[in-house]
């Protein structure tokens, strides 16, 4: 008890020194580029020394951006705490795995050698960026205090492509077969109306059904399977070919299995391709800091199936006793208000005291 006490002092007073030198930093946004990657710095009025790096979720290729960058919408959650929060714009769109990592490193590092090192560091990341969050904390577990991911795709890249995307895409071309293009074929197009695959589906019900149920859906968000298809063919041209092998997969929990399978069309990967995502990016479970998870519960674009893969990595790994894993609240993509964002971030900071 007296060792917990102790170690809670030194924090608060390596806090208080933090925030006495922060004053030294004068508040506002600054912003620039890192080796071709935009970022904005937001420091308010009486910082309080810490830091939380932001990674941001998938923007596609091409998305219209601002200069200077824009905050994301949670950044106001920490600033009013009396947080700074930095935020790279990534060098690349799409599955821009790589460049995030690479990017937000070499943003923490610039904050600190600029301005001042920060008393904390907290990674936060959502969706896509939940997984460059989670790989952050496994590259680099001795630069942040600890770490919250919302609403995060923390599925390693293989698994994701083959279970979230392939899967998905396949089950449907084999049920409702001729709207889906060949997910391999060079001349196939970039991307699939969605209008086009929700009236497949209106045309066809009870394969639909089916369909939503095995991919834990519904019937009305199926149309996001055009994301899953304008990413993977994103990643198809960054990797250099077909990133999934499905030759001996067996696919599962569609009802008549056996004709779904004979049915499925079948794509040889490409080694190069799939050593890449292999490497862009693979998770292990292995995290040496406090770790606040949530999800919403029910989102059409990472849906529950993949809720508990990271989790259960951490346990798996050993290392359960930094993960905490907060009640699912509310419906959609990253719907959290600001008060459930804030108090998420309030368990993070609580968990790290704690330890």
């Amino acid at each position: 008890m007296k060792r917990a006490t102790s170690r809670l002092a030194l924090i608060s007073w390596l806090a208080w020194c933090a925030a006495a030198s922060a004053a030294d930093v004068k508040p506002g946004t600054y912003s620039g580029t890192l080796q071709g990657a935009a970022y904005r710095i937001d420091i308010p009025d009486h910082w309080n020394g810490s830091l939380v790096m932001l990674m941001h979720g998938y923007q596609p290729v091409g998305a219209p951006l601002k200069t200077p960058m824009e905050a994301a919408d949670s950044t106001p959650v920490f600033l009013k705490k009396g947080y700074a929060v930095a935020q790279s714009q990534y060098a690349s769109q799409g599955w821009a795995m790589a460049d995030a990592i690479a990017d937000n490193e070499r943003l923490r590092q610039y904050f600190t050698h600029t301005y001042k090192q920060p008393a904390q560091t907290f990674a936060y990341g959502f969706s896509m960026g939940g997984l460059a969050t989670a790989a952050t904390i496994e590259r680099y577990p001795k630069a942040y205090s600890g770490a919250m991911i919302t609403c995060g795709l923390t599925v390693s890249t293989p698994d994701f492509l083959a279970r979230g995307a392939v899967e998905p895409l396949v089950a449907f071309d084999a049920l409702i077969p001729g709207v889906i293009p060949d997910l391999a074929a060079p001349d196939s197009p970039p991307a699939v109306d969605p209008d086009t695959i929700a009236k497949a589906v209106q045309a066809h019900p009870r394969e639909a059904a089916v369909l939503a149920k095995r991919l834990e859906e519904t019937t009305e968000t199926l149309p996001t399977l055009a994301l899953y298809y304008m990413a993977l063919r994103e990643i198809e041209k960054r990797a250099g070919g077909m990133p999934v092998d499905n030759r001996k997969t067996l696919y599962k929990g569609y009802g008549d299995d056996a004709g779904l399978n004979q049915k499925a069309h079948r794509y040889a990967g490409t080694p190069g391709a799939m050593a890449y995502v292999g490497k862009n990016v693979t998770l292990t479970g292995h995290i040496a800091t406090p770790v606040v998870m949530q999800w919403n519960a029910f989102d059409p674009t990472i849906p529950a199936r993949f809720h508990g893969a990271y989790p259960d990595q951490v346990q798996a790994a050993g290392n359960g006793k930094w993960l905490t894993v907060l009640p699912p609240s509310g419906d959609g993509h990253c719907n959290f208000t600001d008060e459930e964002t804030a108090t998420a971030f309030d368990t993070l900071v609580r968990k790290v005291a704690a330890h």
